[in-house]
C-alpha cells in the first residue's frame, strides 16, 4: 500500500506542477471559458499554491517530519479542483467534461489525504 501511495503521490505532485506551469503561462479564460470570473492576481496565487502542494507530496521522501503536509497538500489540490467545478457551474455552463475530469482528481486527492492520515501514515 505505502509504495502505492507514493505512486499516486508522485503522480499527483506532476500533475499540479503542470497545471501550475499552465497556469503561469495561460489566462483562467484561455484555460476553460467559465473560468474568467477568477482574476489574474488570484490565477496566478492559485498557480503557486499548487508547486507547494506539490513540494509537499513529495517532501517526505528527502525529510520524514514533513509527512504530515501530505494529507494537507492532498486536501489543498481536492479544495482547487472542486472551486473549479463550482465556478464552472455558477457560471452557468452545463457541459460536464471539465468538471467530471476536476471532480476525479480531487477524489484522487481526497484518497491520499484519507490514506496518508489514516490508513498509512508515513510519520
Amino acid at each position: 500500500m505505502n509504495i502505492f501511495l507514493w505512486i499516486l503521490q508522485i503522480l499527483l505532485a506532476l500533475h499540479t506542477v503542470m497545471g501550475a506551469v499552465w497556469k503561469f503561462s495561460h489566462s483562467a479564460e484561455q484555460t476553460m471559458p467559465s473560468l474568467k470570473a477568477i482574476p489574474s492576481g488570484v490565477w496566478w496565487a492559485l498557480a503557486g499554491v499548487e508547486l507547494l502542494c506539490a513540494l509537499c507530496l513529495i517532501l517526505p521522501a528527502l525529510y520524514k517530519p514533513a509527512a504530515v503536509l501530505v494529507p494537507v497538500a492532498a486536501t489543498c489540490i481536492a479544495v482547487i479542483m472542486l472551486s473549479f467545478c463550482a465556478i464552472h457551474f455558477l457560471a452557468g455552463n452545463t457541459d460536464l467534461g471539465s468538471p467530471i475530469y476536476w471532480l476525479v482528481v480531487a477524489a484522487l486527492c481526497a484518497f491520499i489525504a484519507y490514506a496518508r492520515a489514516v490508513l498509512q501514515p508515513l510519520g
